[in-house]
């Protein structure tokens, strides 16, 4: 990779910067399209070829533009829309940041006279190709809403861990394992570490390292060098130079063949380097050592930066990134493909689904998918800098960039995402904040925002059974086959929620609020699933119907426990809320008896809750009156079974109250 993603990285933060505009006016229904879509649906592809894209440097039609001229002039909103469609499918590079002001134009039209899925394309095209200057004020006010919307649906990871720390002793959620998981010094360094790669079996980890130093005259420098690590019985080998392909230049950002025979790798500022890096090739030689290193060539490398190489599962497509002139951005995803006498024909550019005005850099194309993984920061959607979103491609065309979600996505910056062959786990670089000096590799299980085959959408809401009004509160969906929870996302403000899920799968999904007890419900998904759940809301004083004890009793018995795990599992869900336990009993018999029995039911309910539930004893009391707060007057019976009761007062103290001090 060499030093260039640094030198990107500081471009971007003095250039390309998001001017917030003003918005102006109301929005009818139809203007709010994007914002309802506030994820990308993995199926959604784009719905332009846009076959001019490597064919020419731009488009244009002076008289076809003429007839727009006029029909924007006239209204006449039909005609408009087709003329547009029929323009802007000859688009080339060049067009989407002179000409995007037709792009905006053709996606109003399209709320009118296409389908929404059509339109939604379209304005995703503009938001990522716009370029200050365009006089479209609106733009702005699209990209806070649907990036606003789709990352505050997550949980934020601390008070997450805080919930499943507190609960975890008697809960089913558990976080993914090993999230943010370093992988150490057998592997990473004082300096910076990134780039892996690895073999198809999963036992060689090839990765960059800035560790080592040339001497440049009188100074020394930091040098971009190869490494590799083998994994034996499941631990990763202190990781070792590759000495026959680094040198006195910067050599970084592999990938390796199928039969671990060729290995593609970039190599900066050395004497057979066209521009500043460029990707070469070496092959194993009969000796077990790396040879035969040549630069890919002119139809592959330009005068400028190329690097990041990523094979295709089939290896007869190479993937790579580029900040040569002519792109859509400051770097761009790239790719070339085996021509018929076994060489690389001309490099392509990925398009503008894929590349933005800004960065997209790191391709990596899944061993057994086709899923192509890139970190960008001009994507929509995102949680930092640099984020990893994947794209799926189908009849030759790129669905919309996922955000793989906040549980690899963090306010810092990804790099170099990689996933073994059986999309376990994951390996990436990462810095927690913006120096790039400071990356380190990690590993971990793959969440399931992550996941290539999450393909499955699980939609659902809950409202209130009395009003028919959303609740608030946060959805968990736990992966029971694999052991572990998806990323969890509040409700929508309509109290509706969405995931996407591997099929075939045993799941549990969770929802829990300040306003209503936890629902639970195990489901096994065999194709699209929605629940769409009612509730009641919790009174501030809760009786149930099954916490009745016998005459003269204070035992508990079997048919309480699911009432009373309830008040436990609220009681961990919401941890600013206390518990109060009242005892009550009916007029027959003597009030000391009568006062005494009610505060040993009340305690045994409240020992339950604390020292079985495990629920903080400061947040927990708990009395008796015996019979001397009656609800009704005792004539019959039933009266009495009224009276003998047990009440639950769920609360927020007032500030300072009840802390346990």
């Amino acid at each position: 990779m060499s030093s260039k993603p640094v030198l990107l990285a500081i471009l971007l933060m003095l250039s390309f910067q998001y001017c917030k505009g003003q918005f102006n006016g109301k929005r009818n229904k139809k203007e709010l399209i994007l914002e309802v879509d506030t994820i990308a649906i993995n199926t959604e592809f784009n719905i332009y070829d846009f076959k001019n894209i490597n064919r020419i440097r731009e488009y244009f039609n002076k008289s076809k533009l003429e007839h727009i001229l006029k029909l924007e002039k006239e209204k006449d909103w039909p005609k408009l829309y087709y003329a547009l469609k029929d323009y802007i499918k000859n688009f080339a590079i060049r067009n989407f940041y002179v000409d995007t002001y037709w792009i905006w134009r053709l996606a109003k039209l399209t709320e009118l006279y296409g389908t929404e899925e059509e339109a939604r394309s379209l304005y995703k095209l503009v938001l990522r190709h716009h370029h200050q200057g365009i006089d479209i004020h609106e733009i702005e006010i699209y990209y806070d809403s649907l990036n606003t919307q789709m990352t505050d649906q997550f949980v934020p990871l601390d008070y997450y861990y805080k919930l499943v720390e507190h609960r975890k002793a008697i809960d089913t959620l558990r976080p993914p394992p090993g999230v943010l998981l370093n992988m150490g010094r057998r592997i990473n360094s004082r300096k910076a570490d990134y780039g892996p790669t690895l073999a198809l079996n999963d036992d060689v980890l090839i990765f960059t390292s800035q560790r080592n130093e040339s001497e440049k005259g009188l100074d020394f420098t930091e040098n971009e060098d190869l490494f590799f690590s083998t994994r034996k019985n499941g631990f990763w080998d202190l990781s070792q130079e590759l000495k026959a392909i680094n040198t006195q230049y910067n050599e970084g950002s592999a990938c390796l063949s199928r039969d671990k025979k060729t290995l593609y790798f970039s190599r900066c500022e050395s004497p057979l380097s066209m521009g500043n890096c460029d990707i070469f090739m070496a092959t194993m030689q009969e000796d077990s050592t790396w040879g035969g290193i040549k630069n890919l060539g002119f139809n592959v490398n330009s005068i400028s930066w190329d690097s990041h190489p990523s094979l295709s599962h089939t290896e007869d497509t190479l993937y790579f990134a580029s900040d040569r002139i002519g792109g859509f951005g400051l770097s761009d995803i790239y790719f070339t493909y085996k021509d018929g006498n076994g060489g690389w024909a001309r490099a392509q550019n990925l398009g503008p689904v894929i590349n933005t005005r800004k960065n997209d850099v790191s391709p990596f194309y899944h061993p057994k998918h086709h899923v192509l993984y890139f970190s960008s920061n001009g994507q929509l959607y995102s949680f930092g800098e640099f984020d990893i979103y994947k794209a799926y491609k189908k009849d030759n065309r790129w669905s919309e960039p996922v955000n793989i979600g906040p549980l690899v996505n963090g306010p810092g910056n990804e790099f170099y995402f990689t996933i073994d062959s059986e999309s376990r786990d994951l390996y990436y670089s990462r810095s927690a904040n913006r120096d790039l000096t400071k990356q380190d590799l990690y590993s971990f299980p793959l969440p399931m925002g992550a996941n290539p085959n999450a393909l499955t959408r699980v939609t659902g809401s809950l409202t209130d059974s009395l009003t028919g009004k959303p609740f608030t509160g946060i959805v968990s969906i736990i992966d029971m086959d694999e052991k572990v929870e998806v990323a969890p996302k509040y409700l929508k403000a309509d109290g509706s929620f969405e995931f996407d899920l591997v099929n075939n799968r045993n799941y549990l999904l969770v929802i829990q609020g300040d306003e209503f007890f936890r629902i639970e419900e195990m489901f096994y998904l065999d194709g699209p699933a929605d629940f769409r759940k009612v509730t009641e809301p919790i009174a501030s004083r809760v009786k149930f119907e099954s916490i009745e004890f016998d005459i003269g009793q204070s035992n508990l018995k079997t048919e309480m426990y699911g009432d009373l795990n309830k008040i436990v599992n609220f009681m961990y869900d919401n941890l600013d809320f206390f518990l109060k336990i009242s005892g009550h009993t009916d007029s027959f018999g003597s009030a000391d008896v009568n006062l005494k029995l009610s505060k040993e039911r009340a305690k045994t309910i409240r020992d339950y809750i604390v020292i079985f539930g495990g629920v903080d004893q400061h947040r927990v009391s708990h009395e008796g009156y015996g019979s001397t707060q009656p609800i009704v007057d005792e004539i019959t019976e039933e009266d009495k079974k009224l009276n003998r009761r047990v009440e639950f007062e769920i609360y927020r103290p007032a500030v300072g109250v009840g802390q346990g001090k």
